[in-house]
């Protein structure tokens, strides 16, 4: 009994000490470039501490805010060839 409690005990001691779930959403990111801003730099001095969530996030809103809703590439319709005539002698 005693064991179980003390393993019990350590488990809850670890789950305390993990890093939050970050608050951040994309969108809440892309509304305000300030923020943005600052986990930009707080993800390029210290990824480790920041996290790969929030960081990833910050990285998605920067994407989308340069890119926007993207449009797919279209090529220029390529002109159709004009068959060659045979060589007049």
């Amino acid at each position: 009994m005693k064991t179980l409690l003390t393993v019990t005990a350590c488990t809850l001691l670890l789950a305390a000490c993990s890093k939050p779930a970050p608050t951040e959403s994309v969108e809440s990111l892309m509304a305000n470039p300030e923020r943005l801003k600052d986990v930009r730099a707080q993800c390029k001095a210290d990824h480790a501490k920041v996290g790969d969530a929030l960081c990833t996030m910050a990285a998605e809103a920067t994407r989308r805010r340069f890119m926007g809703s993207g449009t797919p590439y279209t090529p220029a319709p390529v002109p159709a060839a004009t068959p060659r005539s045979a060589p007049k002698d």
